[in-house]
């Protein structure tokens, strides 16, 4: 893995290398490192995983457009992953006539729209007329297949040369403590090699699960520097990954203030960056 500076504009193209690019690397209320949202990028594709409220500004600070975005994957119906995403069906809509593809199962379709979207965009008004509108007046889905015999639910999807394997992780739940009964949310496995926790408590069962079956190059992993309801707490993955898997490690998601945390003393390879690209 290589790090690279932002230069200009940012890159939806390269040379077929697998390229990671943070729009932001801060938790939810960040005022400075901006929201935890990054792009994929692979030869002449790309995916942006996750799209908050701060999303579409960091791309202009990019000298970029987030209208140029073509596939979307959310992971979870929080602001600072959604809150831009009515902000790119309008502007998709009324600026470029066209229509971004949103990968979602059928399930977190309904569950978007319907708990989240649908009170800003159920309804437009033109020329003194009132019209309904749906999910699919403002965006494609790309559904992806389920992966049968996985100890949670688990789905793929191809877009272009990068492969998705999307995950149920455990961001919100009851004194049970399983993913049956969490808040719906998800982690990412990109090309089977790179591990995107997604918002998560520590979940030492799902990293075992994933790093035995797949030959995992780098993980980069929600963190929260203080003890946590909802995320995994630095002290925890101290506690349960294992030095091999630390080295492999990048902090992201972390709050305002945390940003010269030495975490390469514990063992990790860093804190995740804004505005570099990861290159595997």
């Amino acid at each position: 893995m290589k790090n690279r500076d932002f230069c200009g504009k940012i890159e939806l193209t390269n040379d077929g290398q697998l390229s990671l690019f943070f729009l932001g690397a801060g938790s939810a209320f960040t005022k400075k490192n901006f929201q935890n949202n990054f792009l994929i990028v692979k030869g002449t594709d790309h995916v942006l995983v996750d799209c908050g409220t701060l999303c579409p500004y960091s791309f202009h600070l990019f000298n970029s457009d987030i209208t140029e975005i073509e596939n979307i994957l959310i992971t979870h119906s929080h602001a600072d992953h959604i809150g831009g995403l009515e902000e790119v069906a309008l502007s998709d809509m009324y600026c470029r006539g066209t229509k971004p593809r949103l990968i979602l199962t059928n399930e977190y379709k309904k569950i978007l729209w319907n708990w989240s979207l649908r009170g800003g965009l159920s309804v437009r008004g033109e020329d003194g007329l009132r019209q309904k509108m749906t999910f699919d007046d403002y965006f494609e889905q790309l559904a992806p297949v389920k992966v049968r015999g996985t100890p949670r639910p688990c789905y793929e999807i191809f877009v272009g040369g990068i492969k998705l394997t999307i995950f149920r992780t455990k961001h919100l739940f009851s004194s049970r403590n399983t993913w049956k009964n969490s808040f719906y949310s998800l982690g990412v496995l990109i090309d089977d090699r790179i591990l995107f926790s997604g918002d998560s408590k520590n979940d030492p069962e799902l990293i075992d699960w994933i790093t035995h079956k797949y030959q995992i190059e780098g993980i980069f992993h929600d963190c929260q520097f203080q003890k946590n309801a909802v995320h995994a707490s630095y002290d925890e993955l101290k506690e349960t990954l294992s030095p091999e898997l630390r080295q492999k490690t990048f902090i992201c998601h972390y709050n305002d203030g945390c940003e010269n945390t030495d975490v390469a003393s514990d063992g990790f390879a860093g804190l995740v960056r804004r505005g570099i690209y990861y290159d595997f």
